[in-house]
């Protein structure tokens, strides 16, 4: 994996990152924030989707293990990559709009409504992250030149389906960085496992409805 590859896995989860928590804490509407995560990813996916294949999302990383695109080894430094650039966006941001002000909606931190059981967000984390793999990974197989749209686009309705409910993560970077910045870290291996289950479910499903043999 080269420093090209690790860059802009970097600067696509800095971004996303940024701009979502920053639309939280801006107070934005749930469609408004829906869209920031969402129109991010479409737009990074077009900038260096053809250097690194704009995973910007350690559970996305897991689900191109599966498929066979990325090693042990290449999955690690994507991770590190994706962490990295999910916490220097949440340091600017606390650097450029105040501490107090993302500390007001607790650093955007992924959190579960108080209505659900733990083994409901779980599955709900699961299955937004399975079809977000799932659009991507047959994206990739088909090598549709359209990826980012249909990706921003499934990004976006899993935001408005489970942001109420899980925050819709969906990406363990994502969580992370605010968890860290809040030091809350309730649930927060939920937000790690379910959505890395999702894809890597999602990467099996893909791989079989499009008859890939030999990709592992």
């Amino acid at each position: 994996m080269s420093l090209r590859i690790w860059l802009a896995e970097c600067i696509g989860t800095f971004a996303l990152v940024f701009v979502g928590v920053a639309s939280i804490a801006s107070g934005r509407s749930e469609l408004a924030i829906a869209l920031s995560f969402g129109l991010t990813v479409a737009v990074m996916i077009a900038a260096v989707g053809g250097i690194s294949f704009a995973h910007f999302n350690p559970a996305v990383s897991v689900g191109f293990f599966v498929l066979g695109r990325v090693s042990w080894q290449t999955l690690l430094l994507y991770w590190s990559a994706e962490l990295a650039g999910a916490i220097v966006a949440l340091s600017c941001l606390q650097l450029f709009s105040g501490a107090n002000h993302l500390a007001a909606v607790t650093y955007g931190v992924t959190q579960l409504s108080p209505e659900l059981q733990v083994l409901q967000g779980f599955g709900i984390e699961v299955v937004l992250t399975f079809f977000l793999m799932f659009v991507i990974a047959t994206c990739v197989l088909q090598q549709q030149p359209q990826a980012g749209v249909y990706i921003g686009a499934t990004v976006t309705l899993c935001a408005l389906a489970g942001g109420g409910l899980t925050g819709a993560s969906m990406n363990p970077a994502r969580s992370f960085a605010p968890a860290l910045f809040a030091n809350t870290w309730q649930h927060h291996w939920l937000y790690w496992l379910a959505p890395c289950l999702g894809a890597a479910l999602a990467a099996l499903t893909a791989r079989y409805l499009w008859d890939i043999e030999g990709a592992l």
